[in-house]
């Protein structure tokens, strides 16, 4: 039977209850293989420049980090954390965190994990020639140095209530000794990046078939004690009815979310599928390119914004699959609370605006100004569904309103390329966000351009309210300061942001001790198994 669980932070938190602690004993049969169906391919599995989703739950298998989030996902204060590479931290003052390593970690070769692996990951993260888009998000660490073999040292640039988070979320740690030689301009481009064959994670690398499938098998010999599965495939399915139909066939055991209302309906009467909800760290829209002369104009960008029924898309779409987010978050993270000011759809409003500036209507019912049309592409991967669907819809409303929108449909590596080198009037971004709202730094903060801030958006205000909400000593005094920093994005419009979905990760029910942190959905897959009754010929 399926099972369908309660969702909500409550299930997170009983879940997290009932997690194996450190060092405890299950009573479970190790082996078996979880074949996952994935929307799409990893870009490169090297865990600084890892881009894509399935790269980057790929490498967080492979390599670890200093200390990892619990399923309750607070991120300011210790107590959100558990040791990972490093057995225990202390705040030696207010700038300073001191990191003890654990004696026992090595790397896959058998080389012990040191200080200067630690000390050498830091610099490839932050040397702007790695081209890792996860650099802006360690601009608040001054410095990491090693102060003996096992004692590494992170110093702050001032005193917020993040620094443990910033400290080890962003950075997996990197085996020095295999990538010194490399010039770190060209380690995205090395076999490394693509090959991963000596990590420090309860994973190794096993193979990669590009467009088809990668595989990672468990690491008995992990020092926190190995997995239980015996491997994980991700096979790269991007058509949703496909992947649900071999969940359904048992050719596939889980996809991390169904984002289709009638494939999940699918899902749900199947009698061997179980559905988890969980808040969802998923975010889509389209953003605009500021860098192109058109919508380097915030008034026009806020009336094309207005013409958007982002309700109508959702329910169109997805039902209740989705909901419409209150701006540039999604309801996994806690800022997502806030009693922002919403945009409306209000194409009264967006007329007006637009006549202002000059914009009238043709013959065609299209708008000019000074002969030019209205119009602008939209790149939306192919690999994407759900997002064609909704850009198609996102034509018909705004052609309503004289804006001439073109669909563009690429194939997804054309679509990134293209997105990172700002070749594009607007794209269709899906994006998996961090718990914490710092992660708006790396999308819209004036220091990320060329990163992930496609768009181009810089504003000093933006900057000002971001820093103000960062220094915050607790919740309660961000909360109103993360809500300016979200009303200043909604009323910039440099994106507008359509839809975020409910998630509901499917898994075959023979898998025992699920859990799921909404971030990172494989997070607890070390002490996932197999119901030793329901085990199928490739569990053996």
């Amino acid at each position: 039977m399926l099972r369908l669980l309660l969702a909500g932070a409550s299930l997170l938190l009983v879940a997290a209850a009932c997690t194996p602690e450190r060092g405890s004993v299950v009573q479970v049969r190790d082996g078996g293989t979880l074949i996952i169906a994935s929307p799409g391919d990893a870009d490169l599995l090297l865990a600084p420049v890892a881009g894509t989703q399935l790269a980057n739950h790929v490498a967080d298998r492979i390599f670890p980090r200093l200390a990892e989030l619990t399923l309750a996902l607070n991120t300011v204060e210790d107590s959100g954390f558990v040791p990972g590479i490093a057995r225990s931290w202390e705040h030696r003052d207010s700038l300073t965190i001191v990191f003890h390593l654990d004696p026992r970690a090595r790397w896959q070769d058998g080389v012990p994990i040191t200080a200067d692996d630690v000390v050498y990951t830091f610099e490839v993260y932050r040397d702007s020639l790695t081209g890792s888009p996860y650099r802006v998000n360690l601009d608040p660490i001054a410095s990491v140095t090693r102060e003996d073999s096992l004692t590494v040292v992170f110093r702050f640039r001032r005193r917020y209530p993040e620094q443990l988070y910033d400290a080890t979320y962003h950075m997996r740690i990197i085996p020095k000794h295999v990538l010194d030689s490399i010039p770190h301009e060209q380690l995205a481009s090395s076999a490394f990046a693509k090959d991963p064959t000596i990590g420090a994670g309860p994973w190794r690398f096993a193979h990669w078939e590009s467009g088809a499938e990668i595989e990672v098998e468990a690491d008995t010999t992990w020092f926190l004690g190995r997995p239980h599965l015996a491997r994980i495939v991700w096979r790269v399915m991007p058509d949703v009815s496909a992947a649900v139909s071999a969940l359904l066939a048992g050719e596939a055991d889980a996809m991390e979310v169904i984002p289709q209302k009638d494939e999940l309906e699918r899902a749900r009467r199947a009698a061997d599928l179980t559905l988890i909800p969980y808040p969802s760290p998923f975010l889509a829209g389209i953003a605009f390119n500021l860098r192109r002369p058109l919508f380097a104009d915030r008034e026009l960008r806020r009336a094309i914004a207005l013409l958007f029924d982002r309700e109508t898309i959702v329910q169109s779409v997805f039902g209740a699959v989705a909901e419409v987010p209150i701006g540039s978050v999604s309801r996994m993270v806690w800022v997502a609370g806030a009693p922002v000011r919403p945009v409306a759809w209000d194409t009264a409003t967006a007329a007006h605006l637009l006549d202002s500036l000059g914009w009238r209507r043709g013959d065609d019912g299209i708008r000019r100004r000074a002969g030019r049309r209205l119009t602008f592409t939209v790149l939306v991967p192919t690999s994407s569904q759900s997002r064609q669907h909704a850009a198609v819809i996102a034509q018909q409303q705004l052609r309503l309103g004289g804006v001439d929108l073109q669909v563009q449909p690429v194939e997804y590596a054309v679509f990134g390329d293209r997105g990172h080198r700002g070749d594009f009037d607007a794209l269709f971004f899906s994006w998996t966000l961090d718990p914490s709202p710092a992660f708006l730094g790396q999308f819209w903060g004036s220091r990320a351009i060329g990163g992930d801030n496609v768009s181009g958006y810089a504003s000093p205000a933006f900057d000002s309210l971001f820093a103000a909400a960062l220094a915050a000593p607790g919740r309660a005094e961000a909360l109103p300061r993360w809500q300016a920093v979200l009303e200043r994005l909604n009323d910039d419009a440099p994106a507008v942001f359509l839809f975020s979905l409910r998630n509901n990760a499917a898994i075959h029910s023979r898998f025992e001790h699920v859990t799921i942190r909404p971030d990172s959905w494989l997070a607890t897959v070390a002490t996932w198994s197999v119901a030793p009754d329901r085990r199928l010929p490739r569990d053996r």
